[in-house]
């Protein structure tokens, strides 16, 4: 019953795969708001589409990624698409979300009101609330609520599968404009997993008149080529970004990025996108400085997503064959496991199988 302002909440239960501790899966009933519950600017998504990411790894293997501690269950995964269910007040409004739609999910609610989110450099927001970065549970789930302004409607033509990998895109795109791509440059990319590649794709898409990836792990390699980009093995030969104008950093690698700097043409420009395993990377700063090489950290990504979806939806970035593995809620815990391993890609989880 409720009491003079006061409104009586219900809920409907909604299956999570939940890390309970490290290392650990259980597929759980959690209760969420159900469409009359929603509070305003709130939208109910029924998820249909998790792409598993190596940061969703490192959580489940070790528990923290750098400053970021788990301290109790969580729920994991942040590329993430789904179906709108419900909507809040005021939710309808935006971006004319309706009940039905399919949306891709940016995962990390900013508080709009910061002085970054005023500047518009939102992903730098420190109240921002980040789908599975503790402690925030994340996408692993049947139903979850965001923010309606984080949903961005997918054309007919896109796959939910796509969709979530909107998100990873989202990092290649990001990185390729903080490190300034433009058409004609000749590109160099350290990582061929996932990120390498979506990095690769947005160079391309982009404008970029050559794209190298180099990588330890021939299978990854292969992989790249018959993308249609060139490849080396890294350590064979000239470095990758030999003659390069540009040189995305996905490997997180000790020494990579020295031995990048020291090759990459003069005026050349530097994306770190890769989480180096190091506190401290040691860098040729005679080099870096008589060559003008500009460096620049990448955080996550901003206004990304309408790009991603336009290059998804024109054939431009082509994402769905990343996707090499797919899983049901009950399989969460093996395609975390899997992740990684020779022969797989991107693994995508779907929640309402």
């Amino acid at each position: 019953m409720a009491h003079g302002n006061q409104t009586t909440q219900t809920t409907r239960t909604s299956r999570a795969a939940v890390m309970t501790q490290v290392g650990t899966i259980e597929v759980l009933e959690r209760e969420v708001p159900d469409e009359a519950s929603l509070a305003p600017g709130q939208a109910l998504v029924a998820v249909e589409a998790v792409g598993v990411c190596g940061s969703d790894v490192a959580y489940y293997r070790e528990g923290r990624i750098g400053d970021f501690v788990v301290d109790g269950p969580i729920v994991l995964g942040h590329e993430a698409a789904g179906r709108v269910v419900g909507l809040g007040p005021d939710a309808a409004g935006t971006d004319a979300l309706s009940v039905g739609d399919r949306v891709a999910i940016e995962p990390g609610t900013p508080d709009h009101v910061c002085a970054e989110c005023v500047r518009g450099r939102y992903n730098l927001c420190e109240r921002m609330e980040f789908l599975a970065t503790p402690p925030y549970d994340g996408a692993l789930t049947e139903l979850m609520v965001m923010d309606a302004r984080q949903l961005f409607v997918l054309p007919d033509a896109m796959s939910y599968e796509e969709g979530a990998l909107l998100e990873p895109l989202s990092v290649g795109l990001w990185g390729c404009e903080r490190a300034g791509v433009q058409p004609g440059d000749a590109v160099a990319i350290t990582g061929a997993g996932a990120v390498g590649l979506l990095a690769g794709i947005s160079a391309r898409a982009m404008g970029a008149a050559s794209v190298m990836l180099s990588d330890v792990a021939t299978d990854r390699l292969e992989f790249a080529s018959s993308l249609g980009f060139e490849v080396v093995e890294a350590g064979e030969g000239p470095g990758v970004a030999a003659g390069a104008d540009v040189l995305l950093e996905c490997s997180g690698a000790p020494g990579v990025l020295a031995t990048g700097l020291e090759d990459l043409n003069p005026n050349g420009r530097v994306a770190v996108i890769g989480l180096s395993h190091e506190d401290a990377v040691g860098l040729p700063l005679t080099q870096t400085s008589n060559k003008e090489l500009t460096i620049v950290p990448v955080f996550r990504y901003r206004h990304t997503w309408p790009t991603a979806i336009a290059l998804v939806a024109s054939g431009r970035a082509e994402v769905a064959s990343l996707v090499t593995h797919r899983f049901d809620l009950a399989g969460s815990a093996d395609a975390l496991e899997l992740t990684g391993a020779p022969g797989t890609v991107k693994t995508v989880i779907n929640p309402q199988r």
